[in-house]
């Protein structure tokens, strides 16, 4: 754990999303694309409970951001109209630019969803750029 890091590692974050009508499809069922939306909120989240903040990194001396790579996506049960859904976020692993992460979707106890999503950290040039240290160590991968 870092000086600066209030947090025990590994660090899981869970926050909470209402399924509003915009969410939903004719039938009232959560659409399958807001899936995605839901666990982009709980990633974005999960950074700034690290104190991560994606807008800082981006105008760093040396910038910095997260791409989504790859998502795989289990769809369990379905979400409903005003449903509250909890996302939580953790890190799997972090490679040299990259890191996988676990997400859950949940409904009380009943699981809805789960992805796995591998981002990449990229530069200013758009090329992929080794995780830095101190990120790693957030995400609790030192070197």
């Amino acid at each position: 754990m870092t000086a600066n890091h209030p947090h025990a590692l590994p660090f899981e974050d869970t926050i909470t999303v209402r399924v509003y009508w915009e969410d939903t499809d004719a039938g009232g069922i959560v659409y399958h694309a807001s899936h995605v939306r839901f666990f982009e909120r709980g990633r974005t989240e999960y950074l700034r409970a690290l104190g991560i903040n994606q807008s800082e990194m981006q105008k760093a001396e040396h910038p910095l951001l997260f791409a989504v790579r790859k998502m795989e996506i289990d769809y369990l049960r379905p979400g409903r109209l005003d449903d509250l859904i909890e996302v939580t976020t953790a890190t799997r692993e972090v490679g040299g630019a990259r890191m996988v992460l676990d997400q859950v979707l949940k409904r009380g106890e009943e699981t809805i969803a789960t992805a796995v999503v591998t981002v990449v950290c990229l530069g200013p040039d758009g090329r992929p750029h080794r995780v830095p240290g101190d990120l790693r160590a957030l995400f609790g991968h030192p070197e």
